[in-house]
């Protein structure tokens, strides 16, 4: 506990699904946080369950992280009240399935800005923090279709495999300086990540689903260790195997079938 009490964790995304479990998680490591998200009562129940559990301090923001001048405004409010960020948990991102032509614009928008342009400006801010102090670090979600494109996910895998590849490039960027960055490449997981966007859960992906605790443990032992990246769950690490061995057309039809039935 004395190791960790003044190491601040800032989870984005932490009203639910992956964001919660972190939360719960490193509330059990004993380090304080701050909770970012939209739903201010969803964050106000877990940060209050959380310092009765573990007398840890917890600091809720609700913030749109959609808007960038939000996430500026964040980071500033923090730096005022002297709240030094260690650990930051990139977490927050939106998905869609659906026929590209088919979604709407402003949608298919909303989830770039998030997946994107936020997570961009996260690190950007809090990683230049942790420079100047020489230590820190960051863990970006991004997700098994991070390595390939898939019909119906086209934009949500392309945006998650510019999380994959940013997080791969900062790695070696940010190493001299101390800071770690890794990325969390989870497969299907119960999170009600599916429900929000629309997606279709076919036989082939309930076989594949994890639970979030499990995924969690992984992302933090991964940035913990230091690695680049981290695949949970055999299955998973099986299907990116498959992928690096066999051609393009073929697993893309695969997984296509996969995801879409």
């Amino acid at each position: 506990m004395s190791a960790t009490k003044d190491q601040w964790v800032l989870i984005t995304g932490a009203s639910s699904g992956f964001g919660e479990e972190f939360a719960k998680q490193y509330a059990e490591l004993g380090h304080p946080l701050v909770l970012v998200a939209r739903r201010l009562d969803r964050l106000q129940l877990l940060a209050g369950s959380l310092r009765a559990a573990h007398g840890i301090d917890v600091v809720v923001e609700q913030v749109d992280l959609s808007e960038s001048e939000a996430v500026v405004k964040l980071h500033s409010d923090l730096v005022r009240r002297n709240i030094h960020i260690e650990i930051l948990i990139n977490n927050a991102g939106h998905g869609l399935q659906g026929p590209f032509l088919e979604s709407p614009l402003e949608d298919t928008l909303a989830m770039i800005q998030l997946d994107i342009t936020s997570l961009t400006a996260m690190t950007h801010l809090f990683g230049q923090d942790m420079r100047r102090r020489k230590h820190g670090k960051i863990l970006q979600v991004a997700s098994l279709l991070a390595y390939q494109g898939v019909v119906d996910f086209a934009v949500y895998s392309a945006a998650k495999a510019y999380v994959l590849r940013f997080s791969e490039a900062l790695h070696r960027e940010f190493k001299v300086d101390g800071v770690t960055i890794t990325a969390l490449c989870p497969g299907m997981t119960d999170t009600g990540f599916a429900s929000a966007a629309n997606q279709k859960i076919t036989l082939g992906l309930k076989m594949m689903m994890m639970q979030p605790a499990p995924v969690v443990r992984a992302g933090i032992r991964a940035l913990q260790a230091g690695r680049i990246s981290v695949v949970p769950g055999m299955l998973n690490k099986l299907n990116v195997i498959f992928m690096w061995a066999t051609p393009r057309w073929l697993h893309q039809a695969v997984f296509s079938r996969v995801m879409n039935g």
